[in-house]
């Protein structure tokens, strides 16, 4: 991503806000998972989409005073020592290219400079990034600062600027959608491979291998999120990630993941049988899922409330399982089907912004998820797809592989 991307991102934040005023936004650190050990760390994705960088510890600072504002990066002082242990610190001048920030410091300065800057000038204002999820979510170095500079500077007025930030990222720009629609391409191409290797008996960890094999190929380091590959019976978990079973002859395996390229996210729900051929059973369900999936695409443009998706997705299963029987009436429904049908996407594979009370919006991208869930059968189904919300309706991000029962067959009968 380019730094006017950054720059860009930043000036339109800074109209939003008082004078008088310091924005801070912190990239954060690594979790410590155990003795020695961290957690990988992955930059706060409000400070990313700020700034572009991506190491730990960073600080941004903005002054908006008397109409102007001033940007300083604080960054880490190099240390030659832990530069042989675990590489180079990023430099004044790459923090610099990545950003687009032309005032760079070192990170032991910024005490210093925050004091002297509420000693110097009358603020009225702080800005920070304040999520929290909980009154028990632990506490980030933005709220650890805003707790402290309540005490110390009362006078100063504290506004949380996550949801501003969530809120201008609903709506994607098109490097973004590039990035997005690449990370789907990537995860179609992994769902291919996994298909053309599938056999049963093979462990649900054997075939995901297949699919980390094709992202690490593209150059894609992190997942969108733990990949679950659930064959059976464990394809009606929805949230199932073990990926430790068996794959039986005759099963169905249920797909969810996600390449993640450059920090953006694909995020595709696949389904397919393990010996490429549907039973009768699995190709009446499938269709079903497939169809609603269909007309979710069609009904998905700017105008309609994102919540009217999920509406009509109750709607059309009720008729069709009441049809086939599974069910008797529409208060039954929750017991194959009991989850959202859509999501954004972008930074986050469930992403931010306050999608659940808007109208969709041109820019935007949404998941199209629809699924259903019969245990007494072992029958899991969810197909994914990525959309793009356009001017007049949406386009299908994650094209390229086959959906219908007749092509999954076909595809497998090809390729395995």
């Amino acid at each position: 991503m380019e730094k006017h991307f950054f720059s860009r991102n930043r000036e339109k934040l800074y109209e939003k806000l008082e004078d008088q005023s310091l924005i801070l936004l912190f990239a954060g650190e690594a979790a410590h998972q155990s003795a020695d050990e961290s957690y990988p760390f992955y930059p706060n994705r409000n400070f990313y989409y700020m700034t572009g960088i991506t190491e730990p510890n960073v600080i941004f600072v903005a002054a908006k005073f008397g109409g102007k504002v001033e940007e300083t990066l604080f960054i880490q002082r190099a240390d030659p020592w832990m530069a042989r242990w675990v590489g180079e610190t990023i430099t004044p001048n790459e923090a610099q290219e990545a950003s687009g920030v032309q005032n760079i410091e070192l990170l032991d300065k910024f005490d210093s400079y925050i004091r002297s800057e509420l000693d110097a000038r009358v603020y009225k204002h702080l800005y920070a990034d304040l999520e929290t999820k909980s009154w028990e979510f632990p506490s980030k170095p933005a709220n650890k600062f805003a707790a402290h500079a309540a005490v110390s500077y009362p006078y100063l007025s504290i506004h949380n600027l996550y949801p501003t930030i969530c809120k201008f990222r609903v709506i994607k720009s098109r490097e973004e959608i590039e990035l997005i629609r690449e990370a789907g391409k990537i995860t179609a191409d992994g769902i291919k491979y996994v298909m053309a290797n599938a056999k049963p008996g093979m462990k649900e960890y054997e075939l995901e291998a297949y699919f980390n094999f094709v992202l690490k190929s593209c150059g894609c380091t992190e997942f969108a999120f733990p990949t679950i590959l659930a064959g059976g019976f464990n394809g009606t978990v929805l949230h199932y990630s073990e990926n430790s079973g068996t794959v039986s002859d005759g099963s169905l395996v249920l797909l969810d993941l996600g390449a993640q390229y450059k920090y953006y996210n694909g995020d595709i729900s696949y389904t397919f049988p393990v010996n490429g051929h549907f039973t009768a059973r699995q190709k009446t369900i499938y269709d079903i899922v497939l169809r609603c999936n269909q007309e979710v695409s069609k009904m998905a443009k700017p105008g309609v409330a994102f919540q009217a998706l999920n509406a009509f997705t109750r709607e059309f299963y009720a008729e069709e399982l009441m049809k086939i029987g599974l069910i008797q009436s529409p208060d039954e429904l929750s017991k194959y089907y009991f989850h959202g049908v859509s999501h954004s996407l972008g930074l986050d594979t469930h992403d931010v912004g306050p999608y659940r009370d808007m109208d969709l919006a041109a820019g935007e991208v949404i998941t199209n998820e629809p699924g259903l869930y019969i245990p007494e059968e072992s029958i899991g189904i969810r197909i994914e797809d990525d959309l793009l919300i356009t001017e007049t309706g949406a386009e299908i991000l994650t094209t390229g592989l086959p959906r219908t029962t007749d092509e999954i067959e076909q595809f497998m009968a090809e390729n395995r």
